[in-house]
C-alpha cells in the first residue's frame, strides 16, 4: 500500500516591502509609545482607536455642534465642518509633526541602514495622516448625519465629505511637511532649527485664522456661492476648497462651488507633489544637519545672561533654595536652546493665543460701547492662565527624559522643588512676556487707563493655573518620554480649558457692567489664596514612586 502524498508546503509570503516596513514600525512605536517602562503587552493598544479612545469620544461631542446647522444650506454646514477640522488637525500636526519627522534617535539607526529618504518620509506621513483622519472622522460624525438627513441634505453628502475630509488631511501634513523642507532647503543648519520652530508657530496660527474666517464665508455666501470681483478672496481659504467639493456633488452644484473643489485637488496635489517627490531628498539632508553637534567655546570669564538674572532681586528673594534655582536654570535652558522642547511650547502656545486678540481687535474695531469692549478685553485676558498650564504641561516631555532618573538617587524627597523651579520659569518666560504684550496691545487699541484693570482677573489666577500640572509625581519638568499620542490629548486639554477661562471671563464681564467689580476681585483673590494653599501642600507632600 502505498504511503499518502506529502502535502507541498505552502508558498513563503512575500518579504514587506521597505516602506511597509517601516510604515508598521512607526505605528507600533504610536501605539506602545518609546519607552518600554510601565508597559504591559496585555494592556497594550492594537489600534489607534484603542489608543485615543477617551479623545475620540470627546472630539464627538464637539462635534454635535454640526446639528445647529441642521436647516442650514450644504455649504454653510461644510464650511463649518471643514474649518474646525482644519482647525483641529492644523493644530495636531504643526505640534506632532516636529517630534515625528525629527527624532536624533531614530536618526542614528535609520540613516545607515538601505532606506531611501522618500520610503522613511512617506512612512511617518502614513502615520501621522492615519491619526489626523481618526480625530477628524470622529469630529464630523454628527456632521455626516446632519448633511445627510436634514432638510438640505442628500444622501451622497456623507460619501462626498469623507473624501474632502481626507484630502483636508493630505493638505494639512503635506503643508507642515513642505514649510519645514524649504528651510532645510533655504537655510544653513546654524539657522535651521529656530526656523523650523517659527514655522511651525506660522502653521499652527494659520489653521486658527482660518477657522475663525470661515463663518464670515457663511454670513456672505447664502443658498449658492458667487464668485466674482468682490469675493476673490475666498479662493484663498482652504477649507472652502473642500467644503466645494460637498457642495459640488451634493448640494447647489454650482459653478463657483466646482472651482473651489478644483483648486482644493490642485493644491493638494501640488503640495504632495513638492513635499515626497520634488523635495523628498532634502529630508535626508534635515536628519543629517540635526544630527550634528557643533560646539562653541564660550569665552572665559563670560556668564549666560540667564545665571546672571538669577543673581540679582527680585529672582534672587524668589529663589532662595538651590534646587528651584537649578531646576530654574534647566527650565530656562531648555525653553532658548532646545529644538524639540521649543517645537512643542510655542506652537502649541502661539494658537490660544491668537483667538483673544482676535476678539480684541473685533471689539475695538467695532467703534462700539463699553460693554463689547469690556467683554472682549475680559475674554482676552481670561486666556492668560492658560500659558503656564499649557506650557508646564507640554515641559514634562524630552527627548532626554531617560536623565530625569538621576532626580530619584538625589537627596530629595520628592518632586516639589524641582517643579516649583520650572514654574518659576515658565512664569518669567512665558507668562510675564504674554501679559506685557496684553497689556501694550490693550493701551494701544483703547488708549484707556481704567480697560487694563481688566487684565486682573486673569493675573490673579496664574498662580493657581500654575500650580495645577504640579499633582502627581508625574510633574517632574522634562522627565515624560515623547510620543505622539500625547500630542492628540493636548487639543482636548486645550479645550478644556478654554471653557473654564470663558465662564471666569463671563462672570468678569458681569462685574465690570453691574458695578461689582472690585467686589469680584476681592472675591476671586480669596479663592485663589484658598487654591494656592490647598495645592501647594499637596504638591509638597508627594513623594518618589518606585521607577519599576
Amino acid at each position: 500500500m502505498n504511503p499518502p502524498p506529502i502535502p507541498a508546503p505552502p508558498p513563503p509570503e512575500p518579504a514587506p516591502t521597505a516602506a511597509r516596513a517601516l510604515r508598521r514600525l512607526f505605528l507600533t512605536l504610536f501605539l506602545r509609545g518609546r519607552t518600554s517602562r510601565g508597559l504591559k503587552r496585555s494592556g497594550a493598544p492594537r489600534s489607534v482607536g484603542s489608543k485615543l479612545g477617551l479623545t475620540l469620544f470627546f472630539y464627538g461631542l464637539f462635534g454635535l455642534f454640526a446639528l445647529m446647522f441642521l436647516r442650514q444650506p450644504v455649504f454653510a454646514l461644510s464650511v463649518y465642518l471643514h474649518g474646525m477640522t482644519f482647525v483641529f488637525l492644523g493644530m495636531f500636526v504643526a505640534s506632532s509633526a516636529g517630534e515625528i519627522l525629527f527624532n536624533k534617535e531614530e536618526a542614528d539607526i535609520l540613516l545607515h541602514r538601505p532606506v531611501t529618504p522618500r520610503d522613511l518620509l512617506w512612512a511617518k506621513i502614513g502615520v501621522l495622516v492615519e491619526v489626523s483622519l481618526w480625530l477628524a472622522a470622529a469630529f464630523n460624525l454628527a456632521g455626516l448625519l446632519a448633511g445627510s438627513l436634514g432638510p438640505h441634505g442628500h444622501w451622497s453628502f456623507a460619501f462626498v465629505h469623507l473624501f474632502s475630509t481626507a484630502l483636508e488631511a493630505l493638505f494639512c501634513t503635506g503643508s507642515v511637511v513642505l514649510a519645514y523642507q524649504l528651510c532645510l532647503r533655504w537655510f544653513g543648519r546654524e539657522r535651521l532649527e529656530g526656523l523650523m520652530t517659527l514655522a511651525q508657530i506660522i502653521v499652527s496660527i494659520m489653521a486658527v485664522l482660518a477657522g475663525q474666517i470661515m463663518p464670515r464665508v457663511m454670513l456672505r455666501f447664502g443658498d449658492q456661492i458667487q464668485l466674482n470681483t468682490s469675493a476673490w478672496w475666498v479662493t484663498l481659504l482652504p477649507p472652502a476648497w473642500f467644503a466645494g467639493w460637498d457642495d459640488a456633488v451634493a448640494g447647489t452644484q454650482g459653478a463657483g462651488s466646482w472651482l473651489l473643489a478644483g483648486l482644493g485637488l490642485a493644491g493638494t496635489s501640488l503640495v504632495l507633489w513638492l513635499a515626497f517627490g520634488k523635495l523628498a531628498q532634502d529630508y535626508e539632508v534635515g536628519l543629517q544637519k540635526l544630527g550634528q553637534t557643533v560646539s562653541r567655546p564660550r569665552p572665559q570669564g563670560s556668564r549666560r545672561w540667564v545665571d546672571w538674572l538669577t543673581t540679582v532681586p527680585p529672582l534672587r528673594w524668589w529663589l532662595r533654595d538651590p534646587v528651584s534655582r537649578a531646576s530654574f536654570l534647566l527650565v530656562a535652558a531648555y525653553l532658548l536652546r532646545d529644538r524639540d522642547v521649543k517645537l512643542r511650547v510655542y506652537p502649541g502656545i502661539a494658537p490660544m493665543l491668537v483667538i483673544p486678540a482676535i476678539m480684541l481687535l473685533q471689539t475695538s474695531g467695532h467703534g462700539s460701547g463699553a460693554a463689547d469692549s469690556g467683554f472682549g478685553m475680559a475674554f482676552t485676558t481670561g486666556y492668560l492662565g492658560l500659558v503656564p498650564l499649557l506650557g508646564l504641561s507640554m515641559l514634562r516631555y524630552s527627548q532626554h527624559w531617560q536623565a530625569a532618573d538621576m532626580f530619584h538617587v538625589a537627596p530629595l524627597p520628592g518632586p516639589a522643588l524641582l517643579f516649583h523651579g520650572a514654574r518659576r520659569a515658565v512664569l518669567c518666560f512665558l507668562a510675564l512676556p504674554t501679559v506685557l504684550i496684553f497689556g501694550i496691545s490693550i493701551w494701544f487699541l483703547c488708549r484707556d487707563w481704567a480697560q487694563l484693570l481688566l487684565l486682573l482677573p486673569g493675573i490673579i489666577s496664574l498662580p493657581v493655573y500654575a500650580l495645577v500640572p504640579g499633582m502627581g509625581e508625574s510633574a517632574v519638568p522634562l522627565s515624560q518620554p515623547t510620543e505622539e499620542a500625547k500630542s492628540t490629548r493636548r487639543g482636548l486639554n486645550m479645550i478644556g480649558a478654554m471653557f473654564v477661562s470663558l465662564a471666569v471671563s463671563g462672570v468678569a464681564v458681569w462685574a465690570w457692567h453691574t458695578g461689582w467689580f472690585w467686589q469680584f476681585l476681592a472675591g476671586e483673590t480669596l479663592v485663589v489664596v484658598a487654591l494656592y494653599i490647598t495645592l501647594r501642600q499637596l504638591i509638597n507632600a508627594t513623594r518618589w514612586q518606585s521607577l519599576e
